[in-house]
């Protein structure tokens, strides 16, 4: 159960990590009123309202949760 729950953890980071870098290619892109190049939204929008802003929040929550989750088990 151990080695499934640092599996998790990794994956979970993993798509923390690549969220938010997608979400700040994304702010990037919007600061210089440029188009988005990653592909969340089409044209110039408010990255706060895209779905890589909400799916870098989910991921984040989920990561944290399972921080909590590996600092129980240890």
């Amino acid at each position: 159960m151990k080695k499934l729950i640092w599996v998790q953890f990794f994956v979970l980071l993993a798509g923390a990590l690549f969220a938010w870098t997608n979400f700040t290619i994304e702010l990037v892109d919007y600061l210089n009123k440029r188009a988005c190049s990653t592909g969340c939204a089409v044209g110039v929008v408010n990255p706060f309202l895209t779905p890589c802003f909400y799916g870098a929040i989910v991921f984040t929550i989920a990561f944290v949760l399972s921080a909590v989750i590996v600092k129980k088990i240890q």
